[in-house]
């Protein structure tokens, strides 16, 4: 009689505990149920076209969302399952997040416009690198992500310089290392340190990195190969030397082309007054030299003072 009392309590507290773990299936079921749901309500305000994956429980997005410049961003956002309760954790390739204002009656879309909000206002940052991307000669990285802020810049000669960009003021004074030996990277330094001061946020960035540096800067090569006779006819070199003496034209290209159509040879003005006053014909009138070009003997004429600024 009592193995069968035992017997019987014990079967009833299997039972019970069977019907524990039924009701909490149930309830776990009707949870998992209504977050499904509410995740894909939330999706489709988004828009099904901007998801470009997720995970199988739907706890991690992925959204394809288009600034105002047409650059595509990723933004990635992972949910709790207690979803909106928590607020979800975002993630994004750019070069700093946003603090993202939830509350219990947030939804995707709200993160979507917040990150939208972000991507504006980074648009001047990016902005300023592409210009510095499509303008210099830049060897790292090679394929920044939206997320990178420097860029490292051959200056020639064996001198680079790397910029960081501010991105939250990107038109503002970039901090800038110096990298290499010799005379030209010690020159370069003490003129950043010099003109520092004369850096204006209104003027275009290279505008004002040619003001600072006080030399021309160098173009990506690819740029250089498109172009034609960029090289001086008499140097046969692209840019003048880096060089004190020089003053503003230091580093700078070809200024002077022939007139003749069918020369159009391009030279620096230095070289060629240089070159003039060698010849015994070159005549001067006051501050202009006057002489013929070295390669199809057509008339020349060039000023002396060209070089001085």
């Amino acid at each position: 009689m009592v193995l069968l009392l035992l017997l019987y309590f014990a079967f009833g507290g299997w039972l019970y505990l069977q019907e524990c773990a039924e009701q909490r299936r149930c309830r776990e079921m009707a949870e998992a149920s209504t977050f499904y749901r509410a995740v894909y309500s939330e999706i489709e305000e988004v828009g099904w076209e901007h998801l470009v994956r997720f995970g199988g429980d739907l706890t991690s997005l992925s959204f394809r969302i288009l600034d105002g410049k047409g650059r595509m961003h990723i933004i990635e956002i992972q949910l709790d399952k207690t979803h909106p309760k928590c607020p979800p954790s975002i993630s994004a390739d750019v070069p700093y997040m946003f603090d993202l204002k939830w509350s219990t009656h947030s939804r995707l879309k709200d993160v979507v416009q917040q990150f939208k909000k972000h991507l504006e206002k980074l648009q001047a940052f990016w902005s300023t690198l592409d210009d510095i991307d499509r303008s210099l000669w830049v060897v790292d990285p090679k394929q920044a992500s939206p997320a990178v802020s420097y860029r490292q810049i051959n200056m020639g000669n064996d001198c680079f310089i790397m910029l960081s960009i501010n991105a939250f003021d990107p038109r503002s004074l970039p901090e800038c290392r110096f990298i290499g030996s010799g005379p030209i990277v010690n020159l370069l330094r003490n003129r950043w340190r010099r003109n520092s001061k004369r850096w204006i946020k209104d003027k275009q960035f290279l505008e004002n990195l040619k003001c600072l540096l006080e030399t021309q800067l160098p173009i990506p090569p690819d740029v250089q190969k498109n172009e034609q006779q960029v090289e001086c006819g008499i140097c046969y070199a692209q840019s003048l030397p880096i060089d004190e003496e020089l003053r503003h034209k230091s580093g700078t290209g070809t200024d002077y082309t022939c007139d003749n159509t069918s020369c159009k040879r391009a030279f620096h003005s230095i070289c060629l007054v240089d070159w003039l006053r060698s010849i015994t014909t070159t005549r001067q009138s006051f501050d202009v030299l006057f002489g013929s070009c070295p390669y199809c003997s057509e008339p020349v004429a060039v000023k002396i003072d060209s070089m001085k600024k």
